[in-house]
């Protein structure tokens, strides 16, 4: 997009490049059915499967209690993306850009690199994921090899991890319209082979399927107010598993046309078939329950002990495109932006990228033997706590503080004079709210004596950072008047 398209007159070349720059309208092509299966993909993962199932077996909760506060997290999860959604669709920047305006030209780089950080650990994370699929594949066809391991992973994990791995930095380097194509087929047919798994499930396990989805369904909730707790924490810990995408959730509704559009495709993707999925997932475990006497809750060990070569093609391959999409686009988008908004002259979209999939490399490599012995709610809890505050701040600022309205002009503009450079581009008033929110929602990860609101730390530190935010700035928000577009 040209500059004069943007009405800029004079751009700082430190805070302007072409990948950053607001897209018109007329060139966006993202509609309710792109965003519906950004969440599809996001959920529907090999690592989104295994969190849902785990909830069902993790917290000796009824049943009923655990499939409602999924159902519940979806819901809030949806009107927490509406609000962050809402301002890129408007005028078509990205999260690094739209948080100048609360954090200033300058600042904005803190939440920007720290959403990177996480983008490239999910992205190691999710990586790894998906390689297990394919390494089922590999193994189903040609065997398992002669056993040896490497940091946890053996031969044919590896080569599977590596095949991954480059796999998804040549469909990034094809452009947002080729990663667009590809959910836009992985997201339908998963459901289409969780379905197929599911009835193979059911049709093994045979009469003894109902009874073990009872027994998961009756819990362990006497007490009444650890079973509110539980109840909280499992829609915590679903919110903090979306919270990456929630922050920068303006990354992808930059290309849609229309807010309406990306309402839509927000119920479908996240209350509607967070439910559906649950349900699949709910069934099919208590189907391994039955068939191998243990709960399974990683698909790529279920498809296994199945014992159909068929299947097991068609789940590899389905699981691992599925991860992959979401990859690409919640955890390899926002870091190419994020560092692209760094050194906006030197670092461009793909190049930003290419950094995120390197260092994610060893991330991946070292999720078996390190990452994961912390455990997956603890990691999913931790990482969304870290940024929880920017989320409050950001749209606090949009809504209460700038009524709304964004100056294009001055979002790229360092001038001291300028409507978003604060102090030397530093807003110290959203510095200062952050520090104290992050200070708590950590806390309440790793503080034995916070261990009561683990589950809800990102809820917690949203909300402190939104409050903390508006106390500091109340008298902006006052004065405010709005700006041009």
């Amino acid at each position: 997009m040209k500059e004069s398209e943007l009405g800029i007159q004079a751009i700082d070349p430190t805070l302007y490049n072409a990948d950053l720059a607001p897209i018109p309208h007329s060139k966006r092509s993202w509609g309710a059915f792109e965003i519906f299966n950004v969440w599809s993909n996001d959920i529907q993962s090999l690592f989104g499967y295994t969190l849902a199932a785990s909830l069902f077996l993790t917290y000796g909760l009824n049943g009923w209690a655990v499939m409602a506060a999924i159902i519940l997290a979806g819901i809030i999860v949806m009107y927490l993306v509406n609000l962050t959604g809402k301002p890129s669709v408007k005028y078509g920047i990205p999260f690094p850009v739209m948080v100048r305006a609360s954090m200033g030209v300058r600042g904005a780089n803190l939440p920007a690199m720290l959403r990177a950080i996480i983008g490239i650990f999910w992205y190691g994370v999710q990586t790894y994921f998906a390689s297990t699929a394919v390494a089922l594949l590999i193994t189903a066809l040609f065997g398992a090899g002669d056993g040896s391991t490497f940091l946890g992973l053996s031969g044919v994990a590896w080569v599977s991890f590596v095949i991954v791995w480059l796999f998804q930095i040549a469909i990034f380097w094809q452009g947002i319209e080729r990663i667009k194509h590809f959910l836009n087929w992985a997201g339908p047919l998963v459901y289409v082979v969780m379905v197929v798994l599911m009835i193979v499930v059911w049709l093994q396990a045979g009469s003894e399927l109902l009874p073990a989805v009872s027994t998961i369904f009756s819990g362990d909730d006497s007490d009444s107010g650890s079973a509110v707790g539980a109840f909280l924490a499992i829609v915590g810990t679903m919110v903090a598993y979306f919270a990456a995408v929630v922050i920068n959730f303006g990354d992808f509704t930059r290309f849609v046309k229309t807010e309406r559009q990306m309402k839509l495709g927000n119920l479908l993707g996240l209350p509607l078939n967070v439910a559906f999925f649950s349900f699949i997932a709910l069934i099919i475990t208590a189907g391994t329950l039955v068939l191998f006497g243990e709960a399974l809750t990683n698909p790529a060990d279920i498809v296994e002990r199945v014992d159909s070569l068929p299947l097991t093609i068609v789940a590899a391959l389905t699981f691992f495109a599925a991860t992959v999409g979401i990859n690409l686009v919640a955890n390899f988008i926002p870091p190419a932006y994020d560092l692209a908004n760094l050194f906006p002259s030197r670092i461009s979209f793909k190049i930003g990228g290419l950094i995120t999939a390197i260092i994610a490399f060893f991330v991946g490599a070292l999720w078996v033997s390190l990452i994961s012995q912390i455990g997956v709610p603890g990691f999913v809890n931790a990482l969304g706590a870290i940024v929880a505050p920017f989320y409050g701040i950001i749209v606090v600022d949009y809504y209460l503080v700038k009524r709304q309205h964004l100056d294009m002009q001055q979002l790229f503009s360092s001038a001291p004079d300028s409507a978003y450079y604060y102090v030397k581009g530093w807003n110290r008033k959203a510095l200062m709210a952050f520090g104290l929110a992050a200070l708590f929602s950590i806390s309440s990860v790793w503080v034995p004596a916070l261990a009561a609101l683990n589950g809800f730390a990102w809820l917690i530190g949203a909300g402190l950072g939104g409050l903390f935010y508006y106390v500091l700035m109340r008298h902006h928000a006052v004065a405010a008047a709005p700006t041009r577009s």
